[in-house]
Order: structure tokens, then sequence, then C-alpha cells
């Protein structure tokens, strides 16, 4: 009877909670990659070296982990206690881990016994490079000892290519190729939209059902064509156009934009709402205008009712303008009604 020798393979991986993820904005224009959801052709990778910075020949090291570092410096006293405490301990874990060296974080002679991991050793932080692709590039910082030097590196701006998370990457005027993804930070940001956009429909169902007035004057301030919309607009052509504004298809087209302004507009009482819709009619039939020196004035008259729209709201709000205010509605509101 022949033996037989079981062997167990085990696949390596790593912890995949925490990623390099290609980033693409659909509103910016990238060979054409930008309509697949890509960053970059198939097959291509972008491979970038640590950040260094040189002045008067010293080279700095965009690390993370200098408590020397300018950053650093400026922090409040007691956060600079705090974030020193915090790099010294990862220093010295990773001194520990690559050199086998152990130096105790408190130690006045700290970084004088370091052996690799000193801020200047360029024969080692000349190494540290990150690539990146398509597929999601996984971090495990636990088990790997250059995988928390790269997490602790993108968060401190150490690679100019991979923003430290989605919301920067999205906010910033960087071209970032990619982003941190953590679990729990990009989940929130991603759901965070939804929710956005969730309250606004809503509160468009709520105004739908019961307040159909006040939907008219919503749609007019937040659509550039505010004047399609009188009283006798179908309720379902005013809840259509809503929907679309939110899920950003109208004058505004970022849907998170677009979603938050509506719902700003959507809780607003209804003297404001009116009044803000009134001006804005009022801009379109030219009852009023910007005459010389900026101001905004009836045609017929040389009162002055701000120099926007927004100051011309708080003139008609006023009590005391009451009769510039009716004599505008009676312009106005014939249109509304037709």
């Amino acid at each position: 009877m022949e033996d037989y020798t079981i062997v167990e393979k085990y696949q390596q991986s790593k912890n995949k909670t925490i990623a390099i993820r290609p980033f693409f904005n659909a509103n910016k224009e990238n060979m054409g990659l930008e309509q697949y959801g890509l960053s970059l052709h198939d097959g291509v990778f972008h491979e970038e070296s640590l950040a260094c910075l040189e002045m008067n020949g010293v080279k700095r090291y965009v690390t993370g982990l200098n408590e020397f570092a300018p950053e650093v410096k400026m922090l409040p006293k007691s956060e600079k206690k705090a974030k020193i405490k915090e790099i010294r301990s990862v220093v010295a874990q990773l001194e520990a881990e690559l050199a086998a060296n152990v130096v105790d974080p408190e130690d006045k002679e700290f970084w004088n016994k370091l052996t690799i991991m000193k801020p200047d050793n360029s024969a080692f932080w000349d190494k540290i490079s990150l690539r990146c692709g398509n597929d999601p590039t996984f971090l495990d910082p636990v088990a790997d000892p250059y995988d928390l030097i790269k997490l602790h590196a993108i968060n401190a701006g150490g690679f100019s290519i991979v923003a430290k998370s989605l919301k920067l990457a999205k906010e910033s005027n960087t071209p970032f190729k990619f982003f941190l993804d953590t679990a729990k930070e990009s989940l929130s940001t991603r759901t965070e939209l939804s929710k956005l956009r969730n309250k606004s429909l809503v509160a468009l169902q709520n105004m739908y059902d019961s307040n159909v007035a006040k939907l008219m004057y919503v749609a007019k301030i937040c659509d550039v064509d505010s004047v399609q919309y009188v009283k006798a607009t179908p309720n379902d052509v005013l809840y259509e156009n809503m929907d679309a504004y939110i899920n950003g298809f109208g004058a505004e087209s970022s849907k998170k934009r677009a979603a938050s302004q509506f719902l700003e507009v959507a809780g607003l009482d209804m003297e404001e709402l009116k009044i803000r819709a009134l001006i804005k009619d009022s801009l379109y039939y030219r009852f009023i205008t910007t005459k010389a020196g900026g101001w905004i004035e009836p045609i017929d008259s040389g009162i002055k009712l701000g120099k926007s729209p927004s100051e011309c709201l708080q003139h008609l709000k006023n009590p005391e303008n009451e009769d510039t205010l009716m004599s505008l509605l009676a312009k106005v509101e014939p249109y509304w009604n037709s």
C-alpha cells in the first residue's frame, strides 16, 4: 500500500478592510475613461515614490512618522504631546519588527537609538513606494509593517496620487487617481448622499400630498426657468421636475448640492418663498431691473431694493416697505394665476 502525504496549502490573503481604490470623477474628462467608471486603462499602473521635500540640502520625507515635521510642531500643545506619543509608539513598533531593535518610546535619546526609522534615513525611505491600478490594493497594517508605513504616509499626504479619504478626493481640486478606503469612513461617505437625497424626496412627497402651493414656489426658486410654473401647472409636472432636480438633472448637476439646496428651500416659510419667487419672476418680466450703481429698482420708481436678490428680499420683508411689495405682487400675480 502506497503512503500518501497530505499537504494543505493555505491561501495567503490580506485583511480587506483597508484598501487603495481607483477614484474617478464622472464630471471630469479623463480620456473617456470616466464614462466607464475607470481611472486608468486596463493593465496600467501608477507607481510613486514617497514624497521628499528638500531645503538647503536637507531632505524631509513626508511619512507621518516624524515628530519634528512642521505639521506636528504647529499643533496645539495638548494635541502635539498626544501626536508625538502616537508617532513614537508606531516608530518603536516598526523599528522592532524591521530591525529587531527595541527602543523605549519614552527614552530621551529615542531618535538617536534608531537604526532604520530615522527621519533622514534616505537609504530606507527612498525605497518606499506605492503601486496602484484599477484593482484595489489592500493594506494590512497589522500584519505587514510596510503597509503600516504606507498607511501613515498616505494620511500625511506622502503620495500625491492618493487621497486620504473618499470625501477629500471628491471635494479637492487635486486630481487624485486613488483614495484610501476604510470600511467605516467610506461607507459613511457613500451613504451620506443617499440619506440626503432620501430626505429631499420625503420633503417633496409631503408637499405633493398636502401643500402643492408651497411646492410651486419651491419649484420656482430651484428651477432656472421659474416662469414656467403657475398655479395651474399640473401637480405631477411639479413633482417630476423637482424629482429630476434632486437627482442632479436640473440646473445643479451635483447630486449632493442639488438635494441639499432643495431641502434648504423646502424648509423656508411661505412668506419668504413667495417673496423670493416674486423677485425672481419680477426680474424676468423686468418689473424690476438693475440700474446705475448696481441697485435693483422697480422699473416705474427709483426705490432702491438692494444690490442683490438677498438684499431685495430683506427690503420687501420689512413691513415699512409693504406698498412696494404689494405693487410688485399686483404685477406678477396675474401671470401666476394664468
